[in-house]
C-alpha cells in the first residue's frame, strides 16, 4: 500500500506507516518520486503475501536492515526520514555513539529516488589530512608524489547515490572549506585535475558531536554548519526510549541464537528488569553486546542477570543523582551555578544531556559556563558553598524531566 496525501503531517505519516502503508507521499506527487516508490514497493522481498500483522515488510518495527522501535518519537523520526528521502537535500543526523546513526543514513538511502545506486560511506574520523583530499574527491595520475594511477573519489564513486559523512565533526578545518565549496558548487576538483567534475550525490552528514559547540569554539565552519543542516534529525538515547530496551533485547537473542547456534529461549523478569534499570551510556551497541555475551554465557534456555555482566554501577543511573544541599544564606546566583556545575559533572560535561535535564537550552548553557569562567568560579567546582546556616533541601538534578 502506498499512501498520498495533501498537506500531511508527520503524525498522519506515522500513522498510515503503523497501519501497514509501505511508503507515503505528499499530493502533489512528481512521476518519478512515484515511479520510484512503486520500484522499492515491487523490490521488497514477499511482497506476494502481507506481513505478519498486515504490516509492509517495510515497516520500521519490522525491517532488520533499520532501527528497530516502538518509541512515538523515533518512529516520528523514521516518518520524517522517508518523507526527505524523495528530496536531494542535505541531511544532518545527529546522536550518541551506539544510537543507529548509520542505520539511519542508510534507511534514508533505501527509500530515496535512487535505492539501486552506490551507497559510499566515509569516515571523516579516520582521514588522515594528507590523503583525505584524494580520498573524498580523487586524484590525477603522477598529482604528487607516490600518485602513479589515477583515484575516483568518493564523491564520484556515489554517482546519483548516496554518500555520508560520518563524525563530519572531526574534519579538519582547511577540509571543511573544500566541502563546503563541493555542496555550493556542486562540482569537484580532482587533485591535480584538469577542471570540474559534477556532483550528483545525495550528502548526509553524520555526528555524535554538538556542532553548535563546535561552531562557537571556532572547530567548525559556520557557513558549512548551516550547509548541511537542511534536514536536521536526531536519534533519543536509549535511556529516553525504555520501551525499546525489551523489544531491542529480544531482537539481539534471536540473532545471536542464529550465529551462535545457541537456544536460549528468554529473559527471566529479573534480567528483563536489569536490563531496564540500566543506564546504557553505550545505548544500542552496548545492549547488543550485553546480550551476545548473555547468550553465550547462559547454561540454560533462560538469561539471568549474573548473564549479562554489566558493568557495575550502571544499574538504574539514568540521571546524575543530586547537587545539593545549598545552607541559608547561599545567593541565587551562586545556587544556579552549583546546580550547572554539579549537573554537567554528574553527567560526564555532556552538555546536550546537562542542558536537557536543566531545561534550558545549549546556547544558555554555554553562556553560563563563559560567564562562570569571566567570573572565576567555574574553577572551584560544584562543591563549593557559599554561605552559612542551616542546611536546606534542594531538588535534584534528577527531578528535571529530559522528557
Amino acid at each position: 500500500v502506498i499512501v498520498t496525501s495533501t498537506g500531511g503531517s508527520v503524525a498522519e505519516a506515522v500513522a498510515a506507516i503503523r497501519a501497514g502503508a509501505c511508503d507515503y507521499l505528499l499530493k502533489p506527487v512528481a512521476a518519478e518520486i512515484f515511479a520510484a516508490s512503486v520500484r522499492k514497493a515491487l523490490l521488497l522481498p514477499g511482497r506476494e503475501q502481507a506481513a505478519p500483522g498486515g504490516r509492509c515488510d517495510s515497516d520500521p518495527r519490522a525491517d532488520r536492515k533499520t532501527l528497530i522501535t516502538q518509541d512515538p518519537r523515533l518512529l516520528e523520526v523514521l516518518a520524517t526520514a522517508r518523507r526527505v528521502a524523495h528530496s536531494t537535500a542535505t541531511v544532518l543526523i545527529t546522536g550518541e555513539s551506539g544510537t543507529g546513526k548509520e542505520l539511519l543514513a542508510a534507511y534514508i538511502h533505501r527509500h530515496g529516488l535512487a535505492p539501486e545506486a552506490p551507497y559510499v560511506a566515509v569516515n571523516c574520523a579516520a582521514l588522515p589530512d594528507t590523503l583525505a583530499e584524494s580520498e573524498l574527491f580523487g586524484h590525477e595520475k603522477g598529482a604528487f608524489t607516490g600518485a602513479v594511477t589515477r583515484k575516483i573519489g568518493k564523491f564520484e564513486l556515489a554517482r546519483k547515490g548516496s554518500i555520508v559523512l560520518d563524525e563530519i565533526g572531526e574534519m579538519s578545518l582547511p577540509l571543511q572549506a573544500k566541502l563546503l565549496r563541493v555542496l555550493q558548487e556542486r562540482e569537484i576538483d580532482r587533485v591535480g585535475g584538469a577542471g570540474p567534475i559534477p556532483v550528483e550525490a545525495r550528502v548526509i552528514a553524520v555526528t555524535n558531536r554538538e556542532l553548535y559547540e563546535a561552531v562557537a569554539e571556532g572547530r567548525f565552519r559556520e557557513d558549512l554548519f548551516y550547509r548541511i543542516n537542511v534536514v536536521s534529525l536526531r536519534i533519543p538515547p536509549l535511556r529516553e526510549r525504555l520501551g525499546d530496551i525489551p523489544l531491542l533485547a529480544h531482537h539481539f537473542l534471536d540473532k545471536f541464537n542464529t550465529l551462535a547456534g545457541r537456544s536460549v529461549a528468554r529473559f527471566s523478569a529479573e534480567a528483563l528488569d536489569r536490563l531496564s534499570r540500566n543506564s546504557w551510556k553505550g545505548n544500542v551497541r552496548e545492549l547488543e553486546n550485553a546480550v551476545e555475551r548473555a547468550v553465550l554465557l547462559a547454561e540454560g534456555e533462560t538469561i539471568l542477570p549474573h548473564h549479562l555482566q554489566l558493568s557495575p554501577g550502571t544499574g538504574g543511573g539514568r540521571d546524575p543523582g543530586p547537587v545539593g544541599p545549598f545552607r541559608v544564606g547561599t545567593t541565587v546566583w551562586e545556587m544556579e551555578r552549583q546546580l550547572i556545575m554539579g549537573t554537567l559533572s554528574g553527567v560526564q560535561n555532556n552538555r546536550a544531556r546537562a542542558a536537557d535535564l536543566l531545561g534550558i537550552s545549549i546556547r544558555t548553557l554555554r553562556n553560563k559556563l563563559k560567564e562562570y569562567r569571566e567570573q572565576g568560579d567555574a574553577r572551584s567546582g560544584p562543591g563549593r558553598i557559599a554561605g552559612r546556616g542551616t542546611e536546606i533541601a534542594v531538588p535534584s538534578a534528577s527531578g528535571v524531566s529530559a522528557s
